[in-house]
């Protein structure tokens, strides 16, 4: 008999959202198979956590479940089954009871084919970077496997990447589910972004904006050369073509805003010459 998932939480079934949030996050620190490589029973208890957050940490899954309608995998009970019969094992089956009425006694069963298994939901946190350029990313799976998944760029909060075939096996030898990953794309100090361009501030001397300079910016591909034009300001706007998110059908560019600033702004020199002193 499968345990009871509350049980494998360690949590009371009056427990809030929020303690079962906690629970979880607590218990799967000790047996993440990243953390334990080769520990094949903390991943078979990281598997069993895992399964048991997807239904408990689910407000309508967990109603399913707390009301009986679906078993400690997510399968949905059939109702007589509920009630303490299940036909074909002992218990009774109002199908039989009428069919076989009808037709002598012989039994007549609804036909149904193969299902898929059910999706897996994961939440992931992309960098900025990646998002960008694109990228992969090493995940560890409900049932303790990892993989490499690939983020493509230009990838944004809110979207949700498919993994087909990794979600839960089928119980009656259809097609596996698929994971399903919801993506947010963390925040970058360096850039902003707007649609598929990138924004940016970049400090430059006086010296530099005067008289003109090649100087190095970084973009999220690494650091490039940008030519600064004699006579820029604070404010000046420069582009870096082609420097944005890595888009196959429309790339994107990096806008660069200069600010000066002073290299030493208690320098002695260049008091003088902007006092015209001699």
């Amino acid at each position: 008999m499968a345990a009871d998932l509350y049980t494998v939480l360690g949590v009371a079934r009056t427990a809030s959202d929020d303690e079962i949030k906690r629970a979880y996050r607590t218990a799967v620190k000790s047996c993440h198979p990243d953390l334990h490589p080769g520990d094949e029973q903390k991943a078979e208890r990281f598997k069993q956590l895992s399964s048991a957050f997807e239904i408990l940490g689910d407000a309508e899954k967990r109603g399913q479940y707390d009301r009986g309608e679906i078993d400690e995998n997510g399968q949905q009970i059939h109702p007589y089954a509920r009630a303490g019969g299940q036909g074909g094992a002992g218990g009774f089956d109002p199908f039989d009871d009428v069919f076989g009425g009808l037709f002598g006694g012989a039994r007549t069963r609804r036909r149904t084919g193969p299902v898929k298994g059910r999706d897996i939901v994961y939440k992931v946190t992309v960098p900025f970077e990646d998002a960008v350029t694109g990228g992969r990313r090493r995940m560890v799976m409900a049932d303790g496997r990892a993989l490499e998944v690939d983020i493509p760029a230009g990838v944004k909060t809110g979207q949700t990447l498919r993994l087909k075939s990794q979600g839960r096996p089928s119980p009656s030898g259809g097609p596996p589910g698929d994971a399903m990953l919801q993506v947010t794309v963390s925040d970058s100090a360096v850039w902003t972004r707007s649609g598929n361009d990138l924004r940016m501030s970049q400090a430059v001397s006086l010296k530099e904006a005067v008289l003109g300079a090649k100087i190095e910016v970084n973009t999220p591909s690494g650091p490039v050369s940008l030519s600064v034009p004699a006579g820029s300001n604070t404010g000046t706007v420069l582009r870096l073509k082609g420097r944005g998110v890595a888009s196959a059908k429309d790339p994107g560019h990096l806008f660069v805003r200069l600010e000066i600033r002073l290299e030493d702004p208690n320098d002695s020199e260049l008091k003088t010459f902007l006092s015209g002193k001699s």
